[in-house]
């Protein structure tokens, strides 16, 4: 059986789906579904294809549907719904999604993004203690991590392996019970963790 995370994208433009899709597909570690040019038909693919991870074009939800995505987000909470950004979208519309990938990332970066975002919403439940103090090491990550760092550059940064970095975001969203890279973003700024210009 697959460990591949499922990709839905949903975006009206056909070129920039396709150079999604191939883009993707170069990945070992994602699988892409057909993808959808409107929402109309999304409840029915979403049974269907059972996404890990929904690419979704914010301007395509407009302001008065923004309660259909925090219920679809609350309907499967496991699913990363992740916005796709080429032209101006509102932060706090953006907030409510768990990432967002900008047209213009590089190519390299895209399936990291995507895989970031799902890898936050199913975090391995770790046995509970009395700690739920960050330690040093993990509010430098979570810093890093908020600053809008991939893994392997918080690795690179901190002079650490990529897998103490995971372990780290595990601990962070342990002890936080925030899943979202947004949600992290927002608690270090309101713990005066980082000064609100350098996000």
């Amino acid at each position: 059986m697959s460990n591949r995370k499922k990709v839905l994208i949903v975006e009206p433009s056909r070129i920039i789906t396709e150079g999604l899709v191939k883009i993707l597909g170069e990945s070992p570690s994602l699988s892409v579904l057909p993808p959808l040019h409107e929402v109309e038909s999304l409840n029915g693919r979403l049974v269907a294809g059972k996404p890990d991870i929904l690419l979704l074009n914010p301007t395509l939800l407009p302001y008065v549907k923004r309660s259909a995505l925090t219920d679809m987000m609350r309907e499967y909470p496991r699913m990363a719904v992740v916005a796709l950004v080429y032209q101006y979208v509102e932060q706090a519309t953006l907030r409510l999604y768990s990432g967002t990938v900008d047209i213009r990332e590089p190519r390299e970066h895209i399936g990291e993004i995507l895989l970031e975002c799902s890898f936050s919403l199913t975090v391995a439940e770790v046995p509970e203690d009395n700690s739920y103090e960050l330690t040093k090491r993990e509010t430098d990550v979570l810093v890093l991590i908020a600053k809008g760092f991939m893994n392997k550059e918080i690795a690179e940064r901190l002079t650490i392996s990529i897998h103490t970095v995971i372990s780290h975001r595990k601990n962070i969203t342990r002890k936080t019970n925030i899943k979202s890279v947004a949600g992290l973003a927002m608690y270090a700024l309101m713990n005066n963790l980082i000064e609100e210009g350098a996000l």
